[in-house]
């Protein structure tokens, strides 16, 4: 599977002036969940520390990293039938079910091991080799596992672990942008690691400027040309890839997206997928997804799956090529 890093560029505005309702851009920046997040929302008073309060709540739960949260536990977890009570644990598995069925297997949250022997992961096995990988498949995918209801979560072989950082980022702004909604906000940008929820207007009053990346090997937040951009509204929008994760050992690249049924890195020619739906965790499966099943099927995917808006990035004759669903491409911005 994938690890998920910064793919979009939120493209923040100036902060406007305070309207006659007391209501005013904010802007709040900082670091959770390993990367970075932007966020901007028109409100009528700072709301810093609750957003900080709330992030730092999700990653209790769903963060690999932290040796305490649920899903440590369950990794840790020797027995046969893990009991919980966590709605956003549930929902996280809840929609990796749905993806993984959907995809026929190429979302699969099972990958832990399998990332983590490659050197992507929240830990680090030996030296790999291909007995490794064979005995680590003996123990992935997601038809070993079980979730009954909504509070336990039953594994076939105590060795499974999950890694939910192909979904996690997606869930955590869909987090934050419904904590903004129950506060009635009608304007905001929430960016997670690179994940994106958009609802009304910036402080132009437009909708919101997101950058897509080019995919180009070694490129970072800091680095990096624009694809394209997109005007977005009510949206989320998600984006996976391999160049910027990966390393090269004796001549040869492996990349961080690693096929759950291989147990490999894949090698095809789709250089990055975005996505865009109504919500962000889903958005983030699927991005996720495309990068493991090829350009192709992807595509093939998306025709027959009415919802779901992308933008693909693929290699042809080292060349970049595009192919965008007729959705995504009404919102391309041209250039002024």
């Amino acid at each position: 599977m994938i690890r998920k890093f910064l793919f979009l560029i939120p493209l923040f505005l100036f902060v406007s002036c305070a309207n006659n309702n007391s209501l005013r851009y904010y802007s709040h920046a900082g670091v959770a969940e390993g990367t970075t997040f932007h966020i901007k929302y028109k409100y009528n008073k700072d709301l810093s520390s609750k957003i900080d309060s709330l992030l730092n709540f999700f990653e209790g739960v769903l963060s690999t990293y932290r040796d305490t949260s649920l899903i440590s536990k369950f990794n840790k977890f020797n027995g046969d039938t893990f009991i919980f009570h966590n709605d956003l644990f549930a929902a996280m598995l809840t929609k990796s079910f749905e993806v993984y069925k959907k995809t026929q297997g190429a979302f699969d949250i099972t990958v832990a091991t399998l990332v983590n022997a490659w050197g992507f992961g929240f830990d680090t096995l030996a030296a790999i080799d291909s007995a490794k990988i064979d005995s680590i498949l003996e123990f992935t995918g997601m038809d070993k596992l079980k979730l009954v209801g909504d509070t336990m979560l039953i594994k076939t072989d105590s060795r499974i672990m999950i890694d939910d950082n192909a979904i996690a980022k997606g869930q955590s702004v869909d987090f934050v942008a419904g904590y903004f909604d129950s506060l009635g906000i009608k304007d905001y940008l929430v960016e997670i690691g690179g994940e994106i929820m958009v609802k009304g207007k910036n402080s132009k009053g437009t909708a919101w400027v997101i950058g897509i990346d080019k995919p180009i090997d070694g490129s970072t937040e800091w680095n990096r040309d624009l694809e394209a951009t997109i005007y977005l509204t009510n949206k989320a929008i998600a984006t996976s890839g391999n160049y910027r994760k990966f390393y090269i050992k004796n001549g040869k690249k492996f990349a961080h997206t690693i096929n759950p049924k291989t147990g490999y890195p894949v090698l095809h020619n789709l250089l990055s997928s975005s996505v865009i739906y109504n919500d962000c965790m889903t958005a983030d499966a699927y991005a996720t997804a495309f990068m493991v099943m090829g350009f192709e099927k992807s595509r093939r995917f998306v025709l027959s799956h009415k919802g779901l808006e992308v933008m693909f990035i693929y290699d042809k004759d080292s060349k970049f090529n595009i192919f965008m669903t007729g959705g995504f491409k009404k919102l391309i911005r041209s250039e002024e």
